[in-house]
């Protein structure tokens, strides 16, 4: 079986997407607002594609099973919305919208609807997270204590004018864009935050959004994660540590430009001292989360497992517009 896949955005993302369909799709339809971006795209293919430039013509077309939508996060929700009442499978880039009550309202739609809908945060899908996911499975670094994070880019030339800097298009800036994956992956771990001290900054860009996100999230038991997303960081960086009271894992890198992906298990021994080390290296060049995640969403349509998981990305969503409100950029709550 393989299934008809439109793709809604060819930017970066799309491209991602285009390049990753895994091994039960084909792309059949691409659009974009700039439409030499899609044809561009569509050579990179010797199938025939469908070139559109307005998303709704993709979707009436109805020559897709299931669709990727990837634009600019404003447009995400209406897409969403409709590509629903049209009765498609949807795989949506994070955070699914800029207002929290959309995620509700797809949530609503897809009652009684034989339908998988997934919100792309692409970082459960890591191998070193997958990993790190087995391994709490086992119980092998122990109860666990606390987490600490670190992700963040330097920007590029010009980075200020970008889509990702303007709110109303983007919905916030550093935390809604690298932040809300580091915030997932934690609450994925340790539950829904209890309590929480954040800070946000605008520390170098001239911007009206934030650059530097300081999280400290308290969940059940006093568990802390301690979280920092920058796009003042300089060399693209990734880590995420995980601690618990027999050992700790250490995830570092992700592929491309944030170097091969790495774990490292630490576990501790009876006498203390230097804790035994254990390294496993995933050396692709570009990560695998795109394969990963696609394969898992199409294993789900398959199996007849109708899900989504509007939910917890609306508890995201709305927990980070929180964070902004309480930081009073109130452009972005």
């Amino acid at each position: 079986m393989k299934f008809k896949v439109g793709i809604i955005g060819c930017g970066l993302i799309g491209k991602k997407r285009f390049k990753n369909i895994g091994n039960y799709g084909y792309v059949t339809s691409l659009c974009d607002k700039n439409i030499h971006k899609a044809k561009k795209l569509a050579k990179d293919t010797k199938n025939k594609i469908l070139i559109y430039d307005k998303w709704r013509n993709l979707i009436d077309k109805n020559n897709a099973d299931i669709i990727i939508i990837s634009t600019v996060h404003s447009e995400l929700a209406k897409i969403l919305l409709y590509c629903i009442k049209k009765n498609k499978h949807v795989l949506v880039e994070k955070p699914g919208a800029i207002n929290p009550g959309d995620l509700l309202k797809a949530k609503n739609l897809l009652i009684k609807k034989k339908l998988v809908v997934h919100v792309g945060y692409n970082h459960r899908f890591l191998n070193s997270i997958l990993k790190a996911l087995e391994i709490l499975k086992k119980k092998t670094i122990g109860d666990l204590m606390y987490i600490k994070s670190s992700y963040g880019h330097g920007g590029r030339l010009n980075y200020e004018k970008e889509w990702r800097m303007k709110p109303s298009i983007s919905g916030g800036g550093e935390l809604i864009d690298q932040g809300s994956h580091i915030i997932d992956l934690s609450n994925l771990i340790l539950g829904d935050p209890k309590k929480l001290s954040t800070k946000l900054t605008t520390s170098f860009w001239k911007t009206k959004v934030d650059d530097n996100a300081f999280l400290t999230l308290i969940y059940k038991n006093n568990k802390i994660a301690f979280l920092h997303a920058s796009c003042s960081e300089w060399k693209n960086n990734f880590e995420f540590q995980i601690y618990g009271k027999k050992g700790k894992i250490f995830i570092s890198g992700k592929g491309g430009s944030y170097g091969n992906e790495k774990l490292i298990l630490y576990k501790m021994k009876k006498k203390m001292g230097k804790p035994s080390e254990k390294y496993f290296y995933f050396n692709e060049k570009k990560s695998n989360s795109w394969k990963n995640e696609i394969n898992y969403f199409y294993d789900l349509i398959i199996k007849k497992k109708f899900s989504n998981n509007l939910n917890s990305s609306y508890k995201t969503l709305k927990f980070i517009k929180n964070i902004y409100k309480s930081n009073n950029y109130d452009n972005c709550s």
